[in-house]
């Protein structure tokens, strides 16, 4: 196992440029809080004034009044006001923390209203490809709902709201990202009735996002009126805190003790991952593990979010492997051709090969898919063409992988950082180019992206066609490359690429590079679109670090995996 202490030289800073920038930073970080302060004195003002109307028994009409005005202001800070002041006008409450707490319910009503429509629409359509995809709906909206239960849980579980923020905007954002999914998959499936699914899921799809942005915006800024927002430190082991003492232990160990072995020769408990899986205890607290000896599986695997706390762990990356080769030419949505896909939280995977045999000709399929919320990922290789890595929601952590793909191969809507990862572009087919990430931000709020650092990308054999880092794939779209070695030769100097060919892609996204070495690292004939940062400052950098992005010191620690916090 590499130490933390692996990657020290990386990432040196120059003290006067750095000093330069903080002073810069710092006018515009008072502007921003000026303008939080502001909208902060505006509820409590408005808190304030109701509870004195309440006291001096005033009119009834006045706190009503106040109730409407904390309302408006709330939503203020929303993308969708006027859905937002129309779904909480009648909260009866002045207080952000109660209406929040309204908004979540509002998200959950919607969503039971659309809960049938997969299952109604698909007994209507004889097209295997809509019904496929109307499948992936259905299982994306019970997974929607499972993330709002547990942001509800925590609001209803007692303490303060703003010392969870963080994992209220995580599961928010896979809240969001799984109705997005939804739509994804009905629109590659170009679905007659995509139109009028969007239209059926406008109150969800903009609830949820109403609800994020209040997260985001007033219940992280002031919380219950108590306590602010803090962040947990690194503990004494160097590792994120939300790794478990007893998760490190089994990641450190050669081979920890099994719940259940797999070996296709006999010599096991079982013949196959899925008899294992089968015997995964349903959200279960305890740590549930898998050992699967040597050799090559030919399986499709898919853990729901009933699957919590599971680990698999194999003989090594190219010793155990998983493999299948599910594709969207042969009439799988992209979403479910997933060799393995977990949606249960704290998994983590070990030593281990997943792998996707369809080959650069079937277009989209996937290795391996994770919608698991702090998720671990030590020593593995995700072996595709198109869509290799699936990183879908939640927060995700991949230490020393292997990566390998064609086409958009890191791909998808978690908070997602790569620590020390070969990231490998191969030879795509004909007349086709290279992408390695596509992130799909969808809302401004999410505190999602694709962040790869202290890793190497490289060329995996021979790769003469035009290859590029990545593309924004939505309107959001978030990706930084950090302190990585990039090699020579092989990346085209723009070094990124439109989604849409010949149309920059929209301000909003943010797209960066910072301290990168290696011949391919240069930034002089990169891109110029608005929302790309050629040279990172420190400050921009460590929003989409192991501390940042996904709150890694509050669960890694316990994992055992070696990583590095800034």
């Amino acid at each position: 196992m590499d130490s933390v202490n692996s990657f020290k030289g990386y990432g040196k800073v120059d003290e006067l440029e750095e000093a330069a920038f903080r002073r810069k930073s710092r006018k515009r970080a008072i502007i921003l809080s000026i303008s939080l302060l502001l909208l902060v004195l505006l509820i409590i003002g408005i808190v304030a004034g109701t509870l004195a109307h309440k006291n001096s028994k005033k009119d009834s009409g006045d706190v009503a009044a106040a109730q409407v005005a904390a309302v408006k202001s709330i939503c203020g800070v929303t993308q969708f006001k006027e859905s937002c002041i129309a779904s909480l006008e009648s909260s009866n409450s002045t207080n952000p923390a109660k209406i929040f707490e309204v908004s979540l319910m509002v998200v959950m009503d919607s969503l039971k209203k659309i809960a049938n429509f997969p299952s109604l629409y698909a007994n209507r359509t004889e097209n295997k490809l809509e019904k496929e995809a109307l499948n992936v709906c259905g299982a994306v909206l019970n997974d929607a709902v499972e993330s709002l239960n547990d942001t509800i849980s925590a609001v209803h579980g007692g303490g303060k709201l703003a010392s969870r923020i963080d994992d209220l905007r995580t599961w928010l954002s896979a809240t969001a990202t799984d109705q997005e999914t939804c739509l994804d998959a009905l629109e590659e499936a170009n679905a007659t009735i995509t139109d009028e699914i969007r239209l059926l899921m406008k109150n969800s799809t903009e609830f949820a996002s109403n609800s994020l942005a209040i997260a985001t915006k007033i219940v992280a800024v002031i919380g219950d009126f108590k306590i602010p927002v803090r962040r947990r430190l690194l503990g004494e082991s160097g590792f994120p805190e939300w790794v478990r003492a007893g998760d490190r232990r089994l990641l450190q160990e050669i081979r920890p003790t099994p719940n259940v072995t797999v070996a296709a020769d006999g010599s096991g408990d079982v013949k196959s991952v899925a008899e294992a899986v089968a015997r995964v205890p349903k959200k279960s607290a305890a740590r549930f593990v898998i050992y699967v000896k040597a050799g090559e599986y030919v399986e499709h695997i898919d853990m729901d979010k009933s699957c919590w706390n599971v680990m698999i762990y194999g003989d090594g990356k190219g010793v155990t492997i998983i493999s299948g080769s599910r594709n969207f030419v042969d009439g799988t949505p992209t979403f479910s051709t997933a060799t393995f896909a977990i949606a249960g939280k704290g998994f983590i995977a070990r030593d281990m090969t997943f792998k996707n045999t369809a080959g650069a000709e079937k277009h989209q399929a996937v290795a391996f898919r994770s919608g698991s919320d702090e998720s671990v990922y030590y020593r593995c290789s995700f072996d595709a063409f198109q869509d290799t890595l699936y990183a879908h929601s939640n927060r995700q952590f991949y230490r020393d992988c292997d990566v390998t793909g064609t086409i958009d191969f890191i791909f998808g809507n978690a908070g997602v950082v790569f620590q020390g990862c070969n990231i490998q572009p191969r030879q795509p087919m004909p007349n086709q180019f290279v992408t390695i990430t596509a992130q799909g931000k969808k809302d401004p709020n999410q505190n999602t992206g694709i962040s790869i650092q202290r890793s190497t990308i490289s060329p995996l054999g021979t790769l003469t066609a035009q290859t590029y880092l990545g593309r924004p794939w939505k309107d959001f779209s978030t990706t930084v490359i950090m302190e990585t070695s990039i090699a020579a030769g092989f990346l085209n100097p723009k070094g990124w690429i439109s989604w849409v060919a010949d149309v920059d892609p929209p301000a909003s996204i943010f797209y960066g590079e910072y301290h990168n070495t290696g011949l391919g690292s240069d930034t002089a004939n990169r891109v110029t679109w608005a929302g790309y940062k050629p040279a990172m400052t420190p400050a921009e950098a460590s929003k989409y670090n192991v501390e940042s992005l996904i709150q890694g010191p509050s669960w890694l620690p316990a994992t055992n995996v070696a990583f590095q916090s800034t």
